[in-house]
């Protein structure tokens, strides 16, 4: 058993599809894509007698900012059945000659292994492996499985997204499988702009380029057209029985007509044609709670059905300590003043929020008041004069005492003079 660089592409591809671990970051074309503009990537290899692979390391040569030191990153690697085998501890020692050749300062390595794996975390430790919590590659990934029928995947999806499905399909919009140059451009276009929207990081144009072309067996770009103009796209790749949502741009004309539940679900049936049994829609929020950022992109990709995997926390090997301390430093600072940043940022969201909410209220209030029926105003008594109240009123009285004593007066001189006129009966 011993450990050398690899060169035989097709031995290491086998390898990396029949693998437990198969993931399209650790194929022979990742580190080709991945090493233009920087060195060459390192594909290093463990074989047995025989000369079959039992471990494998796609390594990239990367520099630490600031520093601008060498390291070694392993995105979704190493692949080996069992980490505590002789073969990882051929594999991890060849890597160190290869860094102290190079001045690399450290390896960093995120596995494809579930979180929390005993079994690994224990053998990393062993080789002297620390646990960091920045992540290259996102640890939180949503997975449908589809390996049932076209009718028992859709009767799982929710009630929504089958209603998109089939409401932008009988808008007419087409769906077809695309190498054009032309409709790369249209892709790259748009993604642009669909960078620009969702605020992530938008590679040169010749990276999706280069991925098409180096992957051409293994990946498409999906093109929906309508009207004969192309207004959403998107490249999925696949390798043994996994498939994954790469990349996807959408116009907002795309967007208004949903155009990108019936492109994710097209990209489903295409990994399906090539026999895949699972659809990695790729990365979602780290906690999954409303409000959080891509909290919308994992309620769409939850609509499809599936479940949430969750890898291993990024784990390092040091090779030179005085440098990686530098290092942690930094960047532990860096994601301090990130995190500032962002609650920041949400403070000053919620608080524009706010302000829209009472803006709101207050036009709704004002529209109520608009908006009830007029009512004529009720005359109102007359006012009396405030400089003789008393006397008015006793004058009123007196009068009114005065009428009635007369009246009584009247009416007995009446009575009297009546009953003088008149013979009393005996």
């Amino acid at each position: 058993m011993k450990a050398q660089i690899i060169t035989d592409r097709q031995q290491w591809n086998d390898f990396v599809e029949t693998s437990e671990l198969c993931n399209l970051t650790q194929t022979y074309e990742w580190g080709e894509l991945m090493s233009r503009g920087r060195e060459a990537a390192l594909h290093i290899g463990v074989l047995n007698d025989d000369g079959s692979l039992c471990a494998i390391m796609l390594l990239l040569i990367s520099k630490l900012p600031v520093l601008h030191i060498p390291y070694f990153y392993a995105p979704r690697g190493p692949l080996v059945d069992d980490p505590a085998s002789p073969a990882m501890a051929i594999l991890l020692d060849y890597v160190q000659a290869e860094a102290h050749k190079r001045g690399a300062c450290m390896l960093k390595i995120e596995p494809g292994v579930a979180d929390g794996d005993q079994t690994w975390l224990q053998a990393l430790r062993n080789y002297g492996f620390r646990t960091i919590p920045y992540a290259h590659h996102l640890r939180h990934e949503w997975v449908t499985n589809i390996r049932d029928d076209e009718q028992v995947l859709l009767s799982r999806m929710h009630k929504k997204t089958r209603q998109y499905i089939r409401t932008s399909a009988r808008t007419g919009v087409a769906i077809r499988e695309s190498h054009a140059q032309s409709d790369i451009d249209a892709f790259y276009r748009m993604y642009c702009e669909t960078g620009a929207r969702s605020e992530f990081l938008v590679l040169p144009r010749e990276y999706y380029e280069n991925f098409l072309r180096l992957y051409r067996e293994y990946a498409v770009l999906l093109v929906a057209e309508y009207e004969n103009r192309v207004i959403a796209a998107a490249i999925v790749a696949r390798l043994g029985r996994w498939s994954w949502n790469m990349y996807e741009a959408a116009s907002d004309e795309s967007r208004e007509m949903r155009v990108n539940y019936l492109l994710q679900w097209q990209r489903i049936l295409w990994a399906k044609a090539h026999g895949c049994w699972y659809f990695n829609s790729r990365g979602i929020p780290d906690v999954l709670k409303e409000g959080n950022e891509l909290y919308g992109v994992y309620n769409f990709k939850r609509g499809f059905g599936g479940y949430a995997i969750r890898a291993l926390e990024t784990q390092d090997l040091v090779y030179r300590p005085v440098i990686y301390h530098i290092y942690r430093t930094l960047l532990d600072g860096k994601y301090w003043f990130k995190q500032r940043l962002i609650a920041r940022k949400k403070a000053k969201e919620q608080k524009k929020a706010e302000a829209k909410r009472a803006a709101r209220q207050a036009s709704l209030s004002g529209a109520d008041k608009k908006n009830q029926p007029h009512l004529p105003e009720t005359p109102r008594p007359e006012v009396v004069s405030t400089a003789e109240p008393s006397h008015a009123l006793k004058t009123s009285a007196a009068t009114k005492r005065s009428r009635q004593a007369s009246t009584l007066r009247n009416a007995e001189v009446a009575v009297m003079e009546n009953t003088s006129d008149q013979p009393v009966d005996a």
